[in-house]
């Protein structure tokens, strides 16, 4: 029974890499419907940055390395990755050839849906009193892998989809809630404890992260002290606010140098830095080179594309 198990996971595997590569004949990533992407790469790849969403990850085939803050979360096509919270972070392709790419998907998570699911499916609640990593890598069971696939599958015909697809988030939803990572999940519906309240500050630094970061009103508002706020959120975002913060600001400026063709001064400034060479400094700190020779390689790089 075992064995036969085995191999429905792997002739899933197997499947669910046909299907992605059907969508995405090239290196780059596709998104078929909105709330799903999927992604091919022919080789490793260099650190990108992004912002993480509340998001299920799948591997079909290769490896991939995602950083928070300066934790490693690796991954592949027996493990998925769940993420919870939108914190910044890097991830790169580590294993991909041309004879064999790196296909994976991510599908976004709507924590309405997952109230819905936890309703209808009588799922009880945490407290919400602990702490919820922001991102979690867990093995990729049977029932979850042949959800992903046929969610995969029914986008061949558009008008299963119409009907299918909502049903089929539906499952996976149901099948995260009730598995390794269920408590991980139930949180995004709720209100009130640390997670909610932490979710509440990195909404805050997400959308005014020009402003001046002052802990202690932040933890104020949010009904904790300072250093419970401080303890909490690197529990859940493996950084402290100020670290989160600055990532936040720096991937803005990048934005800002590449889309409205900004100086690096003016780009920190917009962003927040009063000091351009200490955002210089920061800028180069966090992806490798400095602002103004990083914004003409990117600029190039879209050129040439």
């Amino acid at each position: 029974m075992k064995g036969r198990a085995l191999d429905r996971d792997k002739e899933n595997r197997l499947e669910l890499a046909e299907l992605i590569a059907e969508v995405v004949g090239t290196d780059g990533v596709v998104e078929p419907v909105a709330g799903l992407r999927m992604t091919r790469a022919s080789e490793p790849t260099d650190r990108i940055h992004a912002v993480s969403l509340p998001s299920l990850c799948v591997i079909a085939q290769g490896v991939k390395e995602v950083y928070l803050g300066e934790r490693l979360y690796r991954y592949d096509s027996e493990h998925y990755l769940l993420a919870t919270i939108e914190v910044p972070l890097t991830g790169r392709v580590v294993e991909a050839t041309p004879s064999r790419p790196y296909l994976a998907l991510r599908l976004d998570i709507d924590p309405m849906l997952v109230g819905s699911v936890m309703v209808d499916a009588s799922v009880l609640s945490t407290n919400g009193l602990g702490d919820v990593k922001a991102i979690v890598v867990s093995e990729l069971h049977s029932g979850l892998l042949d959800s992903v696939v046929r969610l995969a599958r029914v986008l061949q015909s558009s008008s299963e989809a119409g009907v299918l697809l909502p049903l089929i988030k539906r499952e996976i939803v149901f099948r995260l809630l009730t598995g390794e990572q269920g408590s991980r999940l139930r949180h995004l519906p709720l209100q009130g404890g640390h997670s909610d309240r932490i979710a509440q500050a990195v909404k805050r630094l997400r959308k005014e992260y020009d402003r001046p970061l002052r802990v202690e009103a932040l933890a104020r508002e949010l009904g904790m002290s300072p250093s419970g706020f401080h303890h909490h959120f690197k529990a859940v975002t493996d950084m402290s606010p100020l670290q989160y913060q600055k990532q936040i600001r720096l991937q803005e400026a990048r934005q800002l140098m590449l889309g409205e063709n900004l100086d690096a001064s003016s780009a920190g400034y917009r962003v927040g830095y009063e000091d351009p060479s200490h955002f210089s400094r920061d800028y180069k700190r966090l992806f490798g080179t400095a602002p103004a020779r990083d914004a003409e390689r990117l600029r190039s790089l879209v050129a040439a594309d």
